[in-house]
């Protein structure tokens, strides 16, 4: 027997942009977070910033503070442009990874 499932949120609104290979490390490197305002991203956050950065003393950490509040859920006007204004503010910012959280 064959089950179809179908997503409740429906198709992607967005083109998702290629993706880098991923970094063999985080030594010396600047990483970006950012949160769509969903599930308590004010608590992991602020955790995953302090192990990261005693595993690695000598990385930079762009809180999501410093980006603007992406998307949510039904918020779908918009959100091509929102997400490449993300984009092109991490690049202005120098990350070199991306720690997208809680849903974006």
């Amino acid at each position: 027997m064959v089950y179809r499932v179908l997503s409740p949120l429906g198709l992607p609104t967005v083109k998702a942009p290629e993706v880098a290979p991923r970094l063999s490390d985080l030594k010396g490197k600047t990483v970006c977070e950012i949160w769509n305002g969903l599930f308590r991203g004010q608590v992991s956050f602020p955790i995953i910033r302090e192990l990261l950065q005693k595993r690695y003393p000598n990385l930079k950490v762009v809180p999501y503070t410093e980006f603007p509040m992406q998307g949510v859920v039904g918020q779908t006007a918009g959100l091509q442009e929102r997400v490449e204004a993300a984009i092109a503010l991490a690049i202005q910012k120098g990350c070199d990874a991306v720690i997208s959280g809680n849903g974006f």
